[in-house]
C-alpha cells in the first residue's frame, strides 16, 4: 500500500514495493531498522536496476531521534581519469555513456558496509546471507518490468543499446521488454550469493573486485584495482538547520544538502500563510534559486572547498538572501539542472533507529556498461566532472564527483521524528521542501503532502531557459499567478514521474508510525511487526 500506520512494529517505505517488503520481513524478524534498510537497498538493485546499482554511489543518516550518524560512501575519480586522460582521445567532455563514463569507484558497498557495522554496535545479528535473501530470489527467478523501466528503457535505447553488455542484460531481441516481462538478472544473483559469503569488502579486494576490474579493463574504464582498494566510506557531519518546527538535519558536501538545508531556512522567512498557493510554489521555486547560485558556486568535493558550507545556514546569511528575494516577481533563472536516477528509501524499527538513505547510478542506468560475470551497471557519476581545470569541479584523479543525492530527516519540536527523501536531481530540494512544509507546516498527513501537485524549476537538454514544470492539478489561478510573475511555464502530467519518487515516515510522541510513498512510482509503505 501507498500508506501504511502502526502502534507497535517498525516500518519501510521504497519505491519499489517489493524492496519494501524486503526491508518490513526483516523487521518482522527482529532486525532492526539498518539490516531492514540493507535489504531494501539490496532488492531495490534488482527492482529498479535502471535507477541504481552495486555499481552506484549511496548516502545514509541513522538516528535514535536526535542528531544522525552521517555516511558518505561516494567514490572517487580513478587515479587515471585525468584530463589529458580524456583530451589525448580527442575528447572535450567526458563521455556519458560507456566505459569512459566509468571513471569513479563504486560506492553504494562500503556505505552498507559501515551502516552494518553500526548496526552491529546496536546488536544486530542477522547475517548477510538473510539481508540479501529477497534481492537473490528476485534475481535468480525474475522480477515484473515495470511501467517506468519499459519506459526509461526504450526512450534511452538508442544510446544504451550498443553499450558494452547493456543488450543481452536488459533488452529482449533488440527491443525494451514490455511491461509485465520476467526479467531475470542471474549474474547479479551469483554476486549477491558471493557477497554473502565472502563478506562485502571482497567487492574492493577480492574476488569479485578482480572480476570488477578485468572487466572494467577490458571495456576501457580508466579505474584500476588500486581504485577500489584505496576506496573507504567516511563517517561525517552532517548540516543542520535550526528551524520553528524543528531540527532538519541531511548531508554536506559534495551532496547538495546544503541547497535543501538552505531552502528551507528561507521559505521560513517568507511568512507563507496557506500551502497550495501561488506564495507558495513561488516562495519555494525562489528560494531554491537562491540556494542552487550558492551550490553552483560553492559545493564540491569538501577536499577542494574554501568555504565552510555551515556558513550559509546562519541566521543572519538567511535573513539577509531572503530580504533579497522578490514575493511577486520570479528572479529570470538561466542555470543547467542536473539530470539523475536514484531511489530513497527509509526504515524505522520499534525501539526508536531510523534510517534515511539514498543511492543512485546517476542517470538512467547510469553508465549503460554491464560487466557480464557480476552483472554490475556501473554508475556515470563522473560525467559531472568537467575538463576545463578553471571550473569549480573540474576532474582531477582521486577527486570526488558532486552528487545531487541527499537524504534528510527531522527532529520536530512537538517530539516527532521524520525521515524523507526523493529522487529527481535539481527536483530533489525542490520536493523535499515541498513535502516537509506541506507535513509539518500546514499539518497535511504524508500520503497528502506527497501525493500533491508538485514542480520542478530545471533546465533539459537542448533549452535555453530553465522552465518551471508544473503538474496539471493545480488551480488555475496559481498557474496564471506564476506566469504573471515572470516565471516560465510549462503544464506537464497530473502525476509525472519527473517529479520524483518520493517518501518519507514520521514518528509521533505516542510511539505510532506513519508512512507513505509517492503514487508516481511502483513503491509502497509497509508495516514490519514482530
Amino acid at each position: 500500500m501507498k500508506y501504511a500506520s502502526t502502534v507497535s512494529g517498525g516500518m519501510v517505505v521504497a519505491p519499489h514495493f517489493l524492496a519494501a517488503e524486503a526491508g518490513a520481513r526483516v523487521l518482522c524478524e527482529g532486525g532492526n531498522a539498518i539490516e531492514a534498510a540493507i535489504a531494501a537497498a539490496a532488492t531495490i538493485v534488482v527492482a529498479y536496476p535502471h535507477m541504481n546499482s552495486l555499481g552506484g554511489d549511496n548516502f545514509l543518516l541513522i538516528s535514535d531521534g536526535g542528531k544522525p550518524l552521517a555516511i558518505d560512501a561516494c567514490g572517487a575519480a580513478a587515479q587515471r581519469a585525468s584530463v589529458e586522460f580524456y583530451s589525448s582521445r580527442g575528447l572535450k567532455a567526458i563521455p556519458s555513456r560507456g566505459a569512459l563514463a566509468a571513471l569513479t569507484v563504486a560506492g553504494a558497498i562500503s556505505g552498507w558496509q559501515l551502516a552494518l557495522k553500526e548496526s552491529k554496535r546496536r546488536g544486530g545479528k542477522m547475517p548477510l546471507s538473510r539481508l540479501f535473501e529477497d534481492a537473490i530470489q528476485h534475481a535468480r527467478n525474475g522480477t515484473i518490468v515495470s511501467a517506468t523501466l519499459c519506459r526509461n528503457t526504450a526512450e534511452k535505447l538508442d544510446e544504451l543499446k550498443n553499450v558494452s553488455g547493456f543488450s543481452k542484460t536488459f533488452l529482449l531481441e533488440g527491443a525494451a521488454p514490455p511491461e509485465g516481462h520476467n526479467l531475470r538478472l542471474a549474474a547479479l544473483a551469483s554476486t549477491f550469493e558471493q557477497l554473502a559469503s565472502a563478506g562485502l569488502n571482497d567487492f574492493y579486494s577480492g574476488d569479485i573486485a578482480n572480476s570488477i576490474i578485468r572487466e572494467l579493463g577490458a571495456a576501457g574504464s580508466p579505474l584500476l584495482s588500486e581504485d577500489l582498494e584505496r576506496h573507504k566510506a567516511l563517517i561525517v557531519e552532517p548540516l543542520s538547520i535550526n528551524l520553528k518546527s524543528g531540527t532538519v538535519y541531511t548531508m554536506p558536501p559534495p551532496t547538495q544538502g546544503l541547497a535543501s538545508a538552505m531552502i528551507l531556512g528561507l521559505y521560513e522567512r517568507l511568512s507563507v500563510s496557506k500551502a497550495e498557493s501561488f506564495e507558495y510554489v513561488h516562495a519555494i521555486v525562489e528560494a531554491s534559486k537562491r540556494a542552487f547560485q550558492v551550490r553552483n558556486k560553492y559545493v564540491s568535493d569538501p577536499n577542494y572547498m574554501t568555504i565552510d558550507p555551515a556558513q550559509f545556514l546562519e541566521a543572519a546569511t538567511l535573513d539577509k538572501v531572503a530580504a533579497e528575494i522578490d514575493v511577486k516577481t520570479a528572479l529570470p533563472w538561466p542555470e543547467i539542472s542536473a539530470p539523475g536516477d536514484t531511489i530513497w528509501l527509509g526504515s524505522m524499527d520499534r525501539e526508536g533507529c531510523s534510517v534515511s538513505l539514498i543511492q543512485s547510478i546517476y542517470w538512467e542506468f547510469g553508465s549503460g556498461l554491464v560487466l557480464p560475470e557480476t552483472g554490475i551497471v556501473w554508475q556515470n557519476r563522473g560525467v559531472s566532472f568537467g575538463l576545463d581545470p578553471t571550473k569549480l569541479n573540474s576532474l582531477i584523479p582521486g577527486r570526488r564527483p558532486f552528487h545531487t543525492i541527499h537524504p534528510s530527516m527531522a527532529t520536530l519540536a512537538d517530539g516527532r521524528h521524520m525521515v524523507y527523501g526523493t529522487m529527481g536531481g535539481d527536483g530533489q530540494p525542490q520536493t523535499q521542501a515541498a513535502i516537509f512544509t506541506r507535513h509539518v507546516d500546514f499539518g497535511q498527513n504524508l500520503a497528502d503532502a506527497i501525493a500533491a501537485p508538485r514542480w520542478l524549476l530545471g533546465r533539459t537538454w537542448g533549452e535555453e531557459t530553465a522552465k518551471l514544470r508544473i503538474e496539471n492539478r493545480f488551480k488555475a489561478p496559481v498557474i496564471e499567478g506564476l506566469r504573471n510573475a515572470g516565471h516560465d511555464i510549462e503544464i506537464v502530467g497530473d502525476f509525472d514521474e519527473m517529479m520524483g519518487h518520493a517518501g518519507a515516515i514520521t514518528r509521533h510522541i505516542d510511539g505510532s508510525i506513519n508512512g507513505a510513498s509517492d503514487p508516481r512510482c511502483d513503491g509502497a509503505a509497509i508495516v514490519g511487526e514482530t
